[in-house]
This record gives structure tokens, sequence and C-alpha cells, in this order.
């Protein structure tokens, strides 16, 4: 988490505060692990089936893209700027993502 999100230093002058930052961070953490098990799965280098990718190389190889947005009707389009031999790439993991279950099942519990 300290290199990834840079939560190495984030005290607040509240404690209340400290506690939701770290939290939200701990979501986002917890988040990116779940996309890195389920939708990357060892795909990131062919060679090493093992190698699982820091948040910091994700970053350059997949969030930090080029794109604009258009409109079709009243659609809003994201359009990426995604080069040819990445494309295909690109569209497994939309594939992925469409078959994508949660590794765990939860339910909510109500108190009466």
């Amino acid at each position: 988490m300290k290199y990834d999100f840079g939560a190495d230093s984030f005290n607040l002058k509240d404690l209340w505060a400290t506690e939701a930052a770290l939290l939200t961070i701990m979501l986002a953490y917890n988040l990116m692990s779940l996309f890195r098990q389920g939708i990357l799965k060892n795909d990131s280098v062919p060679a090493k089936p093992d190698v699982q990718h820091t948040l910091k190389t994700l970053r350059y190889r997949l969030f930090a893209k080029a794109g604009y947005i258009t409109k079709d009707s009243r659609k809003k389009i994201i359009n990426l700027a995604v080069a040819m031999r990445q494309r295909e790439r690109f569209e497994g993991l939309w594939n992925r993502s469409r078959t994508f279950t949660l590794p765990v099942k939860f339910t909510p519990i109500f108190s009466p």
C-alpha cells in the first residue's frame, strides 16, 4: 500500500478522518487486488505466469491511456487511443470482465 497508493504517511488532524482515509485506501487496494486476480489472471507476463505487477506498472500499462468522449444520440462513448498491438489485449480484458464472478458470495446481515 505504501508504494502503490502513497499510504506511507497520511496522518490527519482528526482521528476519524485518519481512519476514514485508511479505510478508503484499504478498499481501493482490495478492489485493485480483486481486479488483478480476477481479470488479469497472471496474463501480464506469459513467460513468467506467477508474476503479479504492482499498481504502478498497471497504471501505465492499462489505466493511463489517452481517450476522448463522443456522443451517439443520447449515449456517451469513451474512445481510447490504443495501439493496434494492444487492442487484442484490451478486448480480452473486457471480455473477461463480462464473465467475471466474485470468488466469494456477499450476504447482507440484517439485525431485527
